[in-house]
């Protein structure tokens, strides 16, 4: 099977896995009004689905490292939609957090391996597919909260949690039609050495950085359409920063695909945690339109500049035979920095938040300009 037609399913999985990050802020309102949630209720909503999926990568890494990663990938891509129909059907406020919680489950489980099954179809540029893959995601996922607030949002947010899961299926549809690209026998198998992973100090810098950049980007998506909902902003509005927001990322991440394999990948890397200092208290200052915009514009490029970079430096120093462990980690990190930031600064005012914001983001700075200074070996996307 030649490598365009084995990203695929892959990349559908993770279209479907990035829409409900981009769907999900712009449904909270609707799902509040409906269930009569207060702010602390909505972050729980938030949240369950990110702990599962902080919990469901370490799982799925260390299974797609030890079994056939294909498979592993469809299983989680069956909990996955089921948990995003269990979503949709949901009536009550507890049903909403085992759905979640099934769905991120799924998610955490195959979301690990979409950069390890991508790499290994382009060996010798593994920073290129993953760039081509973040910006076709990123592309498709941007258009869905415009088109969802302009066209369906008048059916109901349970929608989207159907079109979400519409697109699993297909993925896992697509992945089971075409044959096996990834032979479990045919990478070599390493013995594995967890203390190589606890003293890879470039790895753990770079998990900090995820912590710090992805808990920043996940406040800003918590925080602006809840806010400016109840201050009856319209849907449409928020829906399309959104969109800007996701278009700025996938447009950036097309234009940064030739120089992540390059020495320019730190720089990259240090520009991100620059852009969302200034980007995300611009959403406090004012809320008139070009501002928001610009707000959106920042932390789109941000996200980009931090995304696929981080990845593949990830990728660079994982331990032989532990690619997948890694890149579980690398999710898990980038999870748990936006569970934590939204607990923390969901009910806070402006000069907590955005302090808060500019703290996490100077020690990404610090972990940037760190990482990467020794020597460091690119990891083999077989193992």
């Amino acid at each position: 099977m030649s490598p365009r037609t084995a990203i695929i399913g892959p990349i559908a999985a993770h279209i479907a896995f990035v829409m409900e990050l981009t769907l999900v802020p712009l449904l909270l309102h609707a799902i509040q009004l409906q269930f009569s949630l207060s702010i602390g209720d909505l972050a729980w909503i938030f949240n369950s689905y990110g702990i599962a999926v902080a919990a469901g990568v370490l799982l799925g890494g260390w299974c797609g490292d030890a079994f056939n990663t294909r498979k592993i990938f469809g299983y989680g891509i069956i909990l996955f939609a089921a948990g995003s129909l269990l979503v949709a059907a949901a009536q009550s406020f507890e049903t909403l957090i085992i759905g979640r919680a099934l769905q991120g489950l799924g998610g955490g489980i195959f979301s690990p391996l979409v950069p390890l099954l991508l790499t290994r179809t382009s060996p010798q540029k593994p920073g290129r597919v993953l760039i081509v893959w973040g910006s076709i995601a990123g592309y498709i996922a941007a258009v869905a909260p415009l088109f969802y607030s302009s066209f369906l949002s008048e059916h109901g947010w349970n929608l989207a949690f159907v079109l979400i899961a519409v697109i699993a299926v297909f993925a896992l549809v697509n992945l089971n039609r075409r044959q096996v690209y990834d032979d479990h026998s045919a990478y070599p198998r390493f013995k594995k050495n967890y203390s190589e992973l606890f003293r890879s100090k470039n790895l753990w810098m770079t998990f900090a950085y995820v912590f710090c950049t992805y808990g920043s980007i996940t406040y800003y998506l918590f925080q602006l359409p809840v806010r400016l909902s109840n201050n009856e902003v319209k849907v449409t509005s928020l829906g399309l920063l959104l969109t800007i927001t996701w278009l700025t990322f996938s447009g950036l991440s097309a234009l940064l695909r030739n120089m992540v394999d390059r020495p320019h990948i730190r720089t990259i890397m240090l520009a991100a945690p620059l852009l969302i200092a200034l980007g995300l208290p611009l959403t406090f200052y004012d809320e008139s339109l070009l501002l928001l915009i610009l707000s959106s514009i920042l932390v789109g490029s941000g996200l980009a500049c931090s995304n696929a970079p981080s990845t593949q430096m990830i990728l660079k120093f994982a331990p032989k035979g532990m690619s997948g462990l890694s890149t579980s980690l690398d999710i898990t990190f980038a999870r748990l920095g936006g569970i934590a930031t939204v607990a923390i600064l969901a009910e806070k005012g402006f000069a907590y938040a955005s302090s808060t914001i500019c703290l996490l983001c100077l020690v990404a700075a610090f972990c940037a300009l760190s990482v990467g200074k020794g020597r460091c070996r690119l990891a083999d996307p077989t193992s």
